[in-house]
């Protein structure tokens, strides 16, 4: 199975570093020199890392055979995709892959159905998960404890505890609501 472990970013100096956005909790063993990634787009790769660093508080990877700023800035956001065994868990029970989430029924707190979440959005801010609500429309739900608070593998369900506003009760969002001129 493929996971996106991290997107590219802006060429770092002349000899070909890219700064990285990480979207793996484990990049010491993702993103590490030597391994061999995957691209989206296709075309731009595989790319194998010859070497990695932080600086500023940022992860700074060097690519085999990109040496220099322009070959850096072609790469710019390229997705990073790693090779991982399907039945492989994250180590913190807490935290979940993408495709775990995905398909999973979502439900308020009194059980009333929510939708199912379709697709998993990362910002830079936070997590999104994107629900695809049983009468058409989509509702966007900060993926965060204190909104997200049960997450069940087992039963193929999370509990969205939803703040005021977040979610209109005809279940239109995302869809257009009139013809109202800008």
């Amino acid at each position: 199975m493929q996971l996106v472990v991290a997107r590219i970013g802006r060429a770092h100096g002349i000899r070909g570093q890219v700064s990285v956005e990480v979207r793996t909790d484990e990049p010491e063993s993702r993103l590490g020199p030597g391994a061999v990634l995957m691209t989206d787009p296709p075309s731009a790769g595989p790319l194998t890392i010859a070497s990695g660093k932080v600086h500023s508080g940022r992860l700074l990877l060097t690519f085999e055979g990109v040496a220099d700023r322009n070959a850096a800035e072609a790469l710019r956001n390229v997705l990073l995709i790693a090779e991982v065994d399907p039945d492989e868990l994250p180590d913190d029970p807490e935290e979940f892959y993408d495709h775990q989430l995905i398909g999973l029924d979502a439900v308020l707190a009194d059980g009333t159905p929510l939708g199912e979440v379709a697709e998993v959005a990362h910002l830079p801010s936070q997590d999104l998960l994107i629900v695809r609500r049983p009468g058409g429309g989509e509702v966007m739900v900060p993926f965060v404890t204190e909104i997200v608070p049960e997450v069940d593998l087992t039963e193929q369900r999370l509990v969205v505890t939803p703040p005021p506003g977040l979610i209109d009760d005809e279940g239109a969002e995302g869809t257009d609501q009139g013809d109202a001129a800008p």
